[in-house]
C-alpha cells in the first residue's frame, strides 16, 4: 500500500492525473463490456471535459477549485465505469445497460463537478469553491446543455437529475428518474463519487489542506443560527480532518450501503479479486 504512487488510481496502474491515460482505460473497459458500440460520444466527451477544467472550452474559465480538480474527477470517472462493468458482467441481458446508457454514465461522471466552473465574465465570485452550496445543480444545467449537443439528448433532462445523487442539494428519495434502472445506474455514480476520493492515497491531506478552502471560500465553515449568532461548523483544517472519519462512519457508509444499496460491491466482479476501492477506505 505504501508504495502506491499519489496520482495512481487504487491498481496503482493508472495516473488518474492524465486525462488520455484515463480516457484510454475506460474505452478498454467500455470495449470488453461492448466490442461493437460506437465510443465517439465518449472520447468527444473526454476532449470536452479536458478542455473543460484547463480553461479552453468556450465560456468558461478554467477549473481553479483546490480539491475537486480535475485528478478527482477522473478517478471518479474510472471508478464508474469500473462498477459498470462489475454489474454488467452479472446482469442478465434484459437487465444490462447497454453502451448507450453506459457512455450517459461517463458522461455525467465527467462533467459531475463542472458546476464548481466559473463562465468568464463571472464577475460574482473569483474562485469556483464560491459555488459549492449550488455546485451540483449547475453542474446539472451544463450536463443538460451539453447533452443537447450529443447524441444522446433524449437524455438531457435524466443526466440532470441523475447527477444529484453526487451531493446534498436534493435528498436521494427525492430524485425523479423514469425507473430503477435509471436509479441504479445514479446509486452506481454517487457510489464512484465516494468511494475514488476516499480511497485517494491523499485523501487526508487533501481534506486538511485543499477542502477546508474550499469550505471557507463556501461559506460552508459556519452556519447563521440568528442573524447575529453564527455557529462554527469548522474550526479550522484540523478541525475538519479530526470529524473525518465520524462523517465517513456515519454519513458515507449510510449512503453506501443505504442510500445506494451497496453498489460498490460490483467494483469486486470487475477486479476478479478484492475490492480494491474498499480495500483503501477500511
Amino acid at each position: 500500500m505504501n508504495s502506491r504512487h499519489s496520482q495512481y488510481d487504487v491498481s496503482n496502474t493508472i495516473d488518474v492525473s492524465d486525462t488520455q491515460a484515463v480516457c484510454d482505460a475506460v474505452c478498454d473497459i467500455f470495449h470488453s463490456c461492448y466490442p461493437a458500440a460506437d465510443d465517439s460520444n465518449v472520447l468527444r466527451a473526454f476532449e470536452d471535459f479536458n478542455n473543460l477544467f484547463e480553461g479552453h472550452y468556450q465560456g468558461f474559465n478554467a477549473c481553479d477549485t483546490y480539491y475537486h480538480d480535475k485528478q478527482h474527477t477522473l478517478d471518479m470517472t474510472l471508478a464508474v465505469m469500473r462498477l459498470v462493468d462489475g454489474y454488467e458482467r452479472q446482469a442478465t441481458t434484459q437487465d444490462r445497460f447497454g453502451a448507450k446508457l453506459s457512455s450517459l454514465a461517463i458522461i455525467t461522471a465527467l462533467f459531475h463537478d463542472s458546476g464548481y466552473i466559473r463562465k468568464t465574465g463571472d464577475k460574482q465570485y473569483h474562485n469556483g469553491a464560491q459555488y459549492t452550496s449550488v455546485h451540483v445543480g449547475r453542474s446539472a444545467n451544463f450536463l443538460h446543455n451539453y447533452l443537447q449537443m450529443t447524441g444522446l439528448q433524449e437524455f438531457a433532462g435524466i443526466a440532470a437529475n441523475m447527477v444529484h445523487y453526487t451531493g446534498y442539494e436534493v435528498s436521494p428519495e427525492n430524485i425523479k428518474l423514469p425507473d430503477e434502472k435509471l436509479h441504479l445506474m445514479g446509486y452506481i455514480i454517487g457510489t464512484a463519487d465516494l468511494i475514488a476520493q476516499m480511497s485517494d492515497r491523499c485523501y487526508l491531506e487533501k481534506c486538511r489542506d485543499r477542502l477546508f478552502l474550499e469550505f471557507e471560500l463556501g461559506g460552508l465553515t459556519t452556519t447563521q443560527k440568528t442573524k447575529h449568532q453564527p455557529i462554527i461548523l469548522f474550526k479550522s483544517a484540523d478541525d475538519l480532518l479530526a470529524r473525518t472519519p465520524s462523517f465517513y462512519n456515519f454519513e458515507v457508509r449510510n449512503r453506501l450501503n443505504n442510500l445506494f444499496k451497496q453498489v460498490y460491491k460490483y467494483a469486486e466482479i470487475h477486479f476478479g479479486e478484492n475490492n480494491l476501492y474498499l480495500k483503501y477506505l477500511d
